[in-house]
C-alpha cells in the first residue's frame, strides 16, 4: 500500500464560536481522497506534531484574538524546523496587514490604506484628508472574520474599541455595496475558482455571520491579473491562496486583502470539488 502522508490541521478551541466544522469536512475529505491521513490539532495547544509529514494551519480561526499565541505557534514550529504549509515566513508576513504596504510599493492595486499608530479624531481627519474621502472602514491590522471592523460616517464618533488603538483607515469601497468583495482562489499556483460575496442589506460586512452570501463568479482577465501580481509578491510561493478585492467607484479592482493563512476556500464552488487543493498539499510533502 502506498504511504499515506499524515497532516496536522489546526482548528480553533472548542468554545469558538463560528461555524468551521462543515468547511473543515469538505477540506478533510479532498485531502482524504488524495491519501492523505488527516488529523485536528487545536491551535493554542497543539502537542506533540514532529510525527506529522505535514502542518496546515487552514482554520486557525481566531488567531486575532490571541496575537502572543499565533506569534508564539510560528515562533516554535520555525525552531523546530516543522514542515508547515504555508510555510512560517509567509503565515508571518500575512498575519500583520502592513503586508499591503509592501503589495503597494511592489506596484499593486491595494485599497488605499493608512497605518495609524493610536486612533482619535485628529489622527482619523488626517487619515481621510490623506484618503480624500470622509466615509471610511477601520480595522485592526491583525483581524479576521471583521473583528474590530467599523464603517466610520462623516462626523460619527470612534469606537471605544478602537479609540487609541493602532487601526488601519481606508476608504469605504464603492463596489462593496454595489457589485461586493471578490474572491480568487489558487492552489499550487493555478487558478481554481472564484466566488463574489455581498454583504446583506444595510451592511458592509460579506462574511457569513453577518448576513453575507455568495455566489460562483466569472473570474476576468483584471482579476486574474492583480491576482498574479499580489501572489508573485509574497515572501514565497503559497501552496494554497485566496485572493480578496473589490471594486472602486470607476469598477477598477483593487486588492483588499491576501488571505495566505485561515482562509475560507468555499470547495464546494469549486469546479473538482477541491481535488487541485488536495494535490498542491500532497506535493507540498
Amino acid at each position: 500500500m502506498p504511504y499515506q502522508p499524515r497532516v496536522a490541521i489546526l482548528v480553533p478551541a472548542p468554545d469558538y464560536e463560528e461555524k468551521w466544522q462543515p468547511a473543515f469536512a469538505r477540506k478533510a475529505a479532498a485531502l482524504t481522497a488524495a491519501g492523505l491521513i488527516v488529523e485536528q490539532r487545536v491551535w493554542t495547544d497543539p502537542g506533540d506534531l514532529a510525527g506529522h509529514d505535514l502542518v496546515l494551519p487552514l482554520f486557525a480561526w481566531g488567531y486575532q484574538r490571541n496575537v502572543a499565541a499565533w506569534y508564539g505557534l510560528l515562533d516554535r514550529l520555525g525552531d523546530e524546523g516543522l514542515p508547515v504549509v504555508n510555510p512560517v515566513p509567509v503565515l508571518r508576513w500575512n498575519s500583520d496587514k502592513a503586508y499591503l504596504a509592501d503589495l503597494a510599493a511592489k506596484g499593486v492595486a491595494v485599497v488605499p490604506t493608512v497605518d495609524v499608530a493610536a486612533l482619535d479624531a485628529a489622527a482619523l481627519a488626517d487619515a481621510c484628508a490623506r484618503l480624500g474621502t470622509e466615509e471610511v472602514v477601520i480595522k485592526p491590522a491583525i483581524s479576521g472574520g471583521a473583528d474590530g471592523t467599523h464603517r466610520i460616517a462623516p462626523g460619527a464618533a470612534i469606537p471605544a474599541d478602537a479609540l487609541g488603538q493602532r487601526r488601519l483607515v481606508q476608504p469605504l469601497m464603492p463596489g462593496i455595496l454595489t457589485e461586493g468583495e471578490v474572491s480568487l482562489f489558487f492552489f499550487g499556483g493555478r487558478f481554481s475558482h472564484a466566488i463574489v460575496k455581498r454583504p446583506a442589506a444595510g451592511d458592509f460586512r460579506v462574511q457569513e455571520q453577518f448576513g453575507g452570501r455568495e455566489t460562483a463568479w466569472e473570474a476576468k482577465d483584471a482579476a486574474r491579473t492583480l491576482a498574479a501580481m499580489a501572489l508573485a509578491a509574497a515572501p514565497l510561493p503559497p501552496t494554497y491562496a485566496r485572493v480578496d478585492m473589490v471594486g472602486d467607484a470607476a469598477g477598477r479592482l483593487h486588492l483588499m486583502e491576501l488571505e495566505l493563512i485561515e482562509p475560507s476556500l468555499f470547495l464546494h464552488h469549486a469546479p473538482d470539488k477541491g481535488a487541485a487543493f488536495a494535490q498542491a498539499v500532497y506535493a507540498a510533502v
